[in-house]
């Protein structure tokens, strides 16, 4: 993987010619297609581009939402790496609400040990952390930790 290697300049150029030829040959709609949406926002979150990263994130999302719905495991993985990153952009109301949506769903969808229940306990957390929320925070982690 040339990301791994430290070739994050490479990565990207490749991981953005790839996003165009699945968006040219399947879509934009197509859920491979937004599979590599969604990883070039990882890569470009990776590279500290956060409103690029946002901008695909965002997309997936949207598109999920539409093709998915709105409980469906790479939809809940799309609203935690859209929290996160609207997070770094400093745009904590909508972080905050679009985190603890991704938690809700989570938890009822797959249960309270899922990976992807953890992450949004995870970027709740982180969230709450960073505001000096730690009477929020405290009961998150530990049940994490558990």
């Amino acid at each position: 993987m040339v990301a791994a290697s430290g070739k994050l300049d490479e990565a990207e150029e490749l991981q953005r010619a790839a996003m165009e030829i699945a968006r040219r040959t399947l879509g934009d709609a197509h859920p491979e297609t937004l599979n590599i949406v969604e990883n070039t926002g990882v890569l470009l979150w990776t590279q500290g581009k956060y409103e690029q990263a946002e901008t695909c994130f965002l997309e997936a999302l949207d598109a999920r939402r539409r093709l998915l719905g709105e409980k469906h495991p790479d939809t809940l993985v799309s609203m935690c790496n859209a929290a996160s990153v609207l997070d770094m952009l400093g745009k904590a109301d909508e972080a905050e609400a679009l985190h603890r949506e991704a938690l809700e769903s989570a938890r009822r969808v797959l249960g309270d040990e899922h990976r992807i229940t953890l992450t949004a306990i995870n970027g709740l957390g982180s969230l709450l952390w960073g505001q000096d929320r730690l009477d929020e925070v405290e009961p998150l982690f530990a049940e994490a930790l558990e």
